[in-house]
């Protein structure tokens, strides 16, 4: 998942968000689903207006901070010694955790599709020799909690807390498992399609994160 931001609530104006965010009026609104994990159980909750990004940061307006105010991400920074005093400078070196598919006939053991690799950071996203000079419009990663707040900062803005982020993504359905209702459908969000972590069919179209705004929002009215 990229970086969205949150912006101030909506005024009494006609246009009462900035363009790229959109609109969340206040009120109680269910949130969570049925029949799913205890955790994920339907509950009600009453939010203030507010405006949140249509799309996730992107690459290009990422940069665009890094150049303004001389930011180095926590994956670029090396481990500090004081907090892992067991590893050594080799081992403390700045990279990020990346996902690779198993080979064919490799055991699986959980989580062994990530593997921490020297060198990755939000310009290369895979490791050294990978770039995104051809994905300036994809949401950034491999940035950390405090990357986001940071850059939330230096745009005025701050990030949802978990019940905003689900109702604004939720699109307004109630009592859904998906935005767009209980039967999973393909290509209504860039997903995971196939046997995860082996094989992935990229029904929608991309085998890793899609350009920001490549899939239409939802839009129904879920007040209670």
């Amino acid at each position: 998942m990229g970086v969205v931001l949150l912006g101030p609530a909506p005024s009494p104006a006609a246009d009462p968000c900035p363009p790229s965010m959109a609109p969340i009026p206040g009120g109680r609104y269910r949130i969570g689903a049925a029949g799913r994990l205890p955790e994920e159980a339907p509950a009600s909750v009453r939010l203030q207006p507010f405006c949140i990004g249509r799309t996730e940061v992107s690459n290009r307006a990422f940069a665009a901070f890094v150049a303004a105010s001389g930011y180095r991400t926590q994956a670029e920074r090396p481990l500090p010694q004081e907090q892992f005093p067991e590893l050594s400078a080799a081992e403390r070196r700045p990279g990020s955790v990346v996902f690779r598919p198993p080979s064919p006939g490799e055991p699986l053991e959980e989580l062994s599709w990530w593997h921490w690799v020297p060198g990755a950071d939000w310009r290369h996203p895979e490791g050294p020799g990978s770039s995104i000079d051809d994905r300036l419009d994809h949401p950034v990663v491999q940035v950390s909690l405090a990357d986001a707040e940071a850059y939330a900062a230096w745009a005025g803005a701050a990030l949802p807390s978990e019940t905003q982020w689900e109702f604004a993504a939720r699109g307004g359905l109630r009592d859904r498992a998906f935005s767009w209702g209980d039967r999973w459908r393909a290509g209504l969000a860039n997903t995971w399609q196939g046997e995860f972590p082996v094989r992935h069919t990229a029904d929608d179209g991309f085998t890793g994160t899609a350009p920001v705004g490549s899939f239409p929002p939802m839009a129904t009215d879920c007040r209670t």
